[in-house]
């Protein structure tokens, strides 16, 4: 029998899941070089790691003076990104032994990310995730990204789980944010490792601080039981 039983979890996609991030950044670091921004460094990445696609593009427009519209600045990014996450996207090996145990207990599973709908879907059919994971929520589909909680509320509300009763895996500061304003317990896998001492990493129930590569799916599995157990 399952420790886990009325638990259900729901995972952030990038950074978390997978190794998306050098894919965001080059589709971003070709996109702002084609408009006038040439020298666009993983550094200056590293600040929106954990944002919605759409507020990145926004606050680009903003930052960078760039002349083309905010839709067409998303629509841009969101080709370019697919195609390379397409060509190249790896699941971290001890998130998908997470999956995969989680699956075999039978717990409801969401994946609830600031990407677009398109690459989410993408991104778990190419990795095979999506025989596990099949209720997805993009940032897109709600009034407000992450650190809202509006994301996550949603999976929850598909999931048909009280908020409650959820735990969230998130590798960046909004999305731990957006987990303890849904009232969800978070298990936090910093990506950034400079940005695991932010405040929103407070609150979270495990810290990683070591990232992906402490995060092993037996640990995360025997936390999750005490703390349901607990909860």
């Amino acid at each position: 029998m399952s420790g886990l039983n009325g638990t259900s979890v729901i995972f952030d996609l990038d950074g978390t899941l997978v190794d998306s991030e050098p894919n965001y950044y080059e589709a971003g670091r070709q996109i702002l070089a084609e408009h006038g921004v040439p020298d666009f460094t993983w550094a200056d990445h590293e600040r929106y790691v954990g944002i919605s696609t759409l507020e990145t593009v926004t606050l680009w427009k903003r930052e960078y003076g760039l002349r083309a519209s905010v839709d067409e600045l998303l629509a841009a990014k969101n080709a370019r990104y697919l195609e390379l996450a397409r060509a190249a996207t790896r699941a971290y090996p001890e998130m998908r032994e997470f999956v995969e145990l989680l699956a075999g207990e039978g717990v409801p599973m969401a994946v609830a990310s600031g990407s677009s709908h398109g690459a989410i879907t993408a991104i778990l059919a190419g990795t095979g995730l999506d025989a596990h994971l099949r209720t997805v929520v993009s940032a897109d589909e709600v009034e407000r990204g992450k650190p809202a909680p509006d994301v996550f509320l949603e999976a929850a509300r598909r999931l048909g789980a009280a908020p409650g009763d959820c735990v969230v895996l998130e590798d960046a500061a909004p999305g731990a944010a957006a987990a303890h304003a849904a009232g969800m317990r978070c298990i936090a896998i910093p990506y950034v490792a400079a940005h695991a001492d932010a405040p929103e990493f407070a609150t979270a129930g495990l810290l990683l601080r070591g990232g992906q590569g402490e995060f092993t799916a037996r640990g995360a599995y025997d936390w999750l039981v005490r703390s349901t157990a607990s909860f």
